[in-house]
């Protein structure tokens, strides 16, 4: 869901970044329960990635036609209870950055000041 980078910069907007991610988490959590309760599974059971990725197709054309919109959002729960997952005993993910660091250095001052310090203004 790409909530392991944080791209704001003041303290106020980092804050409402990370209640954002909270609350998409919590409702394809919520859907995922939604889903479980309405075909008997298990909610542990179900695919988070295909929920996400389920909601993100569905998402964009549910409110569009208002006398489809119930048809559409059981279509949403139909596909994301067909992703489940299966049982995986022993399970065990490294604990390892993915991110790779950047060949170039970060800039720390203000653009202009590197430029000039560079020769290039």
């Amino acid at each position: 869901m790409g909530m392991d980078f944080l791209s704001c910069k003041t303290p106020d907007m980092v804050s409402k970044q990370i209640w954002t991610y909270i609350l998409a988490y919590n409702l394809v959590r919520e859907l995922i329960a939604r889903t479980a309760k309405k075909y008997g599974l298990e909610p542990r059971k179900i695919s988070f990635t295909a929920a996400v990725q389920a909601f993100n197709v569905f998402a964009p054309v549910i409110g569009l036609v208002p006398e489809r919109t119930e048809a559409l959002y059981n279509g949403m729960l139909a596909a994301i209870a067909y992703h489940k997952i299966g049982n995986r005993p022993g399970r065990s993910e490294p604990r390892a950055k993915k991110r790779r660091p950047k060949a170039q250095p970060l800039l720390t001052e203000p653009r202009s000041k590197a430029k000039s310090r560079l020769g290039l203004t």
